[in-house]
């Protein structure tokens, strides 16, 4: 059964300006669903800094935004495998010393890892997994907070997954670190559920990725949703039309 939160987002059409004067955040933005969700903010308004660690990628992203009329990026090379909380605070600091605030900050980047039984997992792939999948992005929030917590309305998107919520044979390490990252926004929203700082978790579902390909090679990319489909629920959590929505889990492709 679909929650009034989850059925606002899935059905949400934002003003063309839902978010003019937004400074967003997206990791991952060079491919998949972190490309469109940046372009898709930035056709709203937003000033979009795009993260991730192939600049070819992010610059694909930047060209068609500035095709598309939107507002000048910034592009911020980083390997999520290899960075420190010393290289997210650096950062943040630039950040903060360029454009003074942080509007909404989307979660994107994932590593799938290998599908195999729990016995088999190595040690250094689940140490690489969670270090892209999770310790990134507690890092990254730990260095922006400080920043989150001077906007009296941003908001924190963290991507999770059917598995989760319910773990699947085979999916152990992507699985576990979905898991925490669930677990890692319940806590952070309900430390500050009485600041203007939102957390919350989207699970786009079964949609036409790399990724996806990766993890069902046998599917037929035409059978799942685009990642422009999904968009209306990523609106709806970087908007302030979701200011009172905190600490959920939400569907972009409820069963």
């Amino acid at each position: 059964m679909q929650s009034i939160t989850e059925n606002a987002a899935l059905q949400y059409k934002p003003a063309n300006n839902a978010l003019e004067n937004k400074v967003v955040i997206v990791t991952g933005a060079g491919d998949g669903i972190g490309k469109q969700a940046a372009i898709t903010f930035a056709k709203h308004g937003a000033e979009l800094i795009l993260l991730g660690k192939t600049v070819s990628k992010l610059e694909s992203t930047y060209d068609e935004i500035i095709n598309n009329g939107g507002v000048t990026p910034a592009i911020v090379p980083i390997d999520f495998k290899g960075a420190t909380p010393k290289h997210y605070q650096e950062m943040v600091a630039s950040i903060e010393g360029q454009y003074k605030k942080i509007d909404v900050v989307l979660f994107n980047a994932s590593v799938l890892g290998n599908l195999c039984p729990f016995e088999e997992i190595k040690e250094s792939e689940f140490l690489e997994v969670n270090q892209v999948n999770l310790n990134s992005q507690f890092f990254m929030t730990q260095a922006l907070l400080p920043l989150l917590k001077l906007n009296k309305s941003a908001s924190v998107i963290y991507t999770t997954s059917s598995v989760g919520r319910n773990g699947r044979a085979y999916w152990g390490t992507y699985s576990i670190s979905k898991f925490a990252t669930e677990g890692m926004m319940q806590v952070l929203a309900d430390e500050y559920k009485n600041t203007g700082v939102r957390f919350n978790c989207i699970n786009p579902g079964a949609t036409r990725t790399t990724m996806r390909a990766k993890a069902f090679p046998g599917e037929k990319p035409d059978s799942l949703k685009t990642p422009s489909d999904i968009m209306p629920s990523y609106l709806y959590l970087a908007s302030d039309d979701s200011k009172g929505v905190n600490g959920q889990s939400l569907d972009c492709q409820p069963k």
